[in-house]
């Protein structure tokens, strides 16, 4: 093996599990616009370099603007093959091993789209992304936090037929305003039905929005989590938990939750004994897959090989693997680890 010298290879090289990441979110303008073209939807941009310039914004209301306005030239089940596809090759490259990913039916059903098509269209690239990259997989729904619990349930209904492929249900979107006890009773039934729960909160919610998603959501997961620190009892609930924080420092950075990475709360929270773990979000649009996301937070707090190690370990035991898979991906980043330190 070639010896590793830098930290930035360092990252490069250790297996890694991403576990919050949103698949319309990994819409590359160059995609977008060929995909506008193909399926002669009209945008309101004539060039790449227009649309690159419109993923500049400085919160999440005008991110999601962007983020929703691009997702409606998603017409076909090839359409949502290609977004997938896009992705796993990048992550490919980056030795990321396992991705669970969150995917909106509401933004497309709301305009038309059969559920079935976008779904079909996931699969069948995280099916290509097992047997061609050797790229493990999990997906998971997300309702939309803005819209209300009926259409939620709408959804979870949709939901139903598909079920041998969909492992979780999360809560995304808008946050302020839009606590998790909305959707208390949808969650319920997701449960019922046998389905893992995650939820994003603590971003630009209140602790208070963790605290709902952990007793009335009942969730494995909390997505983002950041303000927990804002909250001594509540680190100690996550911390005797053992519940994972899916951190995601360059969203955090380009939707202004903080103004500079080297306030990013990340290390509090691992010295807190958190179980954190790092996170691309919506890549495309906030300027970086993993490994951006890996060296941009260890140069601003400083990170060791040992604490980058601790966080791609995490991202495994954080997973909703199988055991003895689990294990196994475990098993490869501690040889790497040790191989490497």
């Amino acid at each position: 093996m070639k010896e590793v010298k830098s930290l930035e290879e360092f990252i490069k090289g250790i297996p890694k599990a991403e576990l919050h990441l949103h698949i319309e979110g990994t819409f590359e303008p160059e995609l977008m616009f060929e995909i506008a073209k193909r399926n002669h939807v009209k945008i309101k941009y004539s060039t790449v370099e227009e649309i690159k310039s419109a993923y500049n914004f400085s919160n999440l209301q005008d991110f999601l603007d962007i983020y929703y306005a691009g997702a409606q030239v998603l017409l076909t089940e090839q359409d949502f093959y290609d977004l997938t596809w896009a992705y796993l090759e990048k992550i490919h490259a980056e030795n990321v091993i396992h991705t669970e990913i969150f995917f909106d039916p509401q933004t497309h059903t709301g305009r038309g789209i059969k559920f079935s098509t976008v779904i079909n269209g996931i699969h069948r690239a995280l099916e290509d992304g097992r047997t061609k990259l050797g790229i493990n997989s999990k997906l998971i729904m997300c309702f939309l936090r803005h819209l209300d619990e009926e259409s939620a349930f709408k959804t979870l209904e949709n939901a139903i037929e598909f079920k041998k492929w969909i492992d979780g249900v999360g809560l995304d979107s808008s946050e302020l305003g839009h606590p998790p006890s909305k959707f208390q009773q949808v969650f319920e039934q997701a449960r019922r039905q046998g389905f893992l729960t995650v939820a994003h909160a603590g971003e630009e919610g209140p602790a208070e929005y963790i605290w709902e998603a952990l007793n009335l959501l009942k969730i494995s997961r909390i997505d983002h989590g950041n303000n927990a620190l804002n909250d001594e009892k509540l680190l100690k609930e996550l911390v005797n938990k053992k519940m994972p924080l899916t951190i995601c420092p360059l969203s955090n950075l380009k939707l202004q939750v903080v103004k500079d990475l080297k306030e990013h709360p990340l290390k509090k929270l691992m010295d807190h004994g958190i179980l954190a773990t790092i996170n691309s979000d919506d890549p495309a649009y906030f300027g970086g897959y993993m490994v951006e996301n890996y060296i941009a937070i260890s140069k601003a707090l400083n990170l060791s090989k040992e604490d980058i190690y601790i966080l791609a370990k995490n991202s495994f035991i954080a997973s909703f693997l199988e055991e003895e898979v689990k294990k196994d991906m475990i098993e490869r980043v501690d040889r790497y680890y040790k191989e490497n330190k």
